[in-house]
């Protein structure tokens, strides 16, 4: 669990420079998600091959790892779209309401149901994450294509987590990538052809940036996340991920001269706080804590 913790991590920081990549809008936004996704496959797959670590369960097994990939591609097309639609900030706020969606099917679908922990700790993330952007910025937010392919990319992710969750019982974390990566990649080509996106003419940095994003932002990062998500509950890996937001925020002071001030400060505090609670073993009682005489009267008349 800890070797698990320590891979989320790093995988979270991996993944924390792509909004402020994306943002620099060098190449449009569903041709980005097909070359991070084929750059990371053209890498992956013949170790995958070589190493003779390429292994498939069954015929179901490999079907739900190539949905994984189509979902999960699909996933970061329409965040990238939302991002250079609207802002950075917007898109990060709505796809980072997945957790909310990852408990709902975790609750439906899965064995492992959240605890109250889980939801309690969702609340308390989701509020920091609002007091991260602006209540005032919530509130005020455009209900046009960039809202929407936000939401849909919370809601696809959340879907991808679940599904992942369920196959790597079956997979090894080198063999779910491999085949979900190329399977990205063949989808979103095709999308990207359909569309009339360029495969070609773009500046030095902006292949530079693809391939930032192919290397570290998708293949370092998901394999380590890949290799946390089979070691630990899904719901609790989702929350987690919430945590990019405060990396992403920091950086994109420190890149793109985006300001910090007291107020996401204390939302990234917030943030944390809800995570935290996530991961906390023991399940918090409230009424233990603020009856604790009345139940002492209790157990003593007994």
């Amino acid at each position: 669990m800890k070797k698990a913790r320590i891979a989320l991590v790093v995988g979270i920081i991996c993944i924390s420079i792509f909004p402020v990549l994306v943002k620099l809008s060098l190449t449009p936004g569903v041709i980005s998600a097909f070359y991070r996704m084929a750059i990371a496959s053209a890498l992956l797959l013949p170790y995958a091959l070589i190493t003779r670590q390429l292994k498939i369960p069954s015929t179901k097994i490999l079907l739900l790892g190539i949905l994984c990939g189509v979902v999960f591609g699909l996933d970061v097309a329409v965040w990238n779209v939302a991002i250079q639609e609207s802002t950075a900030t917007q898109a990060s706020l709505l796809t980072n309401l997945s957790p909310v969606w990852v408990g709902i099917g975790a609750f439906f679908f899965l064995k492992n149901k959240p605890k109250k922990n889980f939801w309690i700790g969702t609340v308390v993330a989701v509020l920091g994450m609002v007091t991260l952007v602006g209540f005032h910025f919530f509130i005020n937010l455009n209900f046009d294509l960039a809202f929407i392919f936000g939401i849909l990319s919370g809601m696809l992710y959340a879907v991808y987590m679940l599904v992942s969750k369920f196959i790597l019982h079956e997979f090894n974390v080198v063999s779910f990538m491999s085949i979900s990566l190329l399977a990205s990649a063949i989808a979103l080509g095709i999308i990207s052809y359909a569309i009339g996106e360029p495969f070609s003419g773009f500046s030095n940095m902006g292949w530079f940036v693809l391939l930032i994003q192919g290397v570290i932002c998708q293949l370092a990062a998901w394999l380590l996340i890949s290799f946390a998500t089979k070691r630990m509950r899904a719901t609790l890996v989702s929350v987690s991920l919430l945590g990019q937001g405060i990396l992403a925020s920091i950086l994109a002071w420190l890149f793109v001269d985006e300001t910090i001030n007291l107020q996401m400060v204390i939302g990234g505090l917030i943030l944390l706080l809800g995570i935290r609670i996530t991961f906390y073993n023991k399940e918090i009682n409230f009424k233990n804590r603020l009856f604790p005489s009345k139940r002492r009267r209790i157990a003593c008349s007994k």
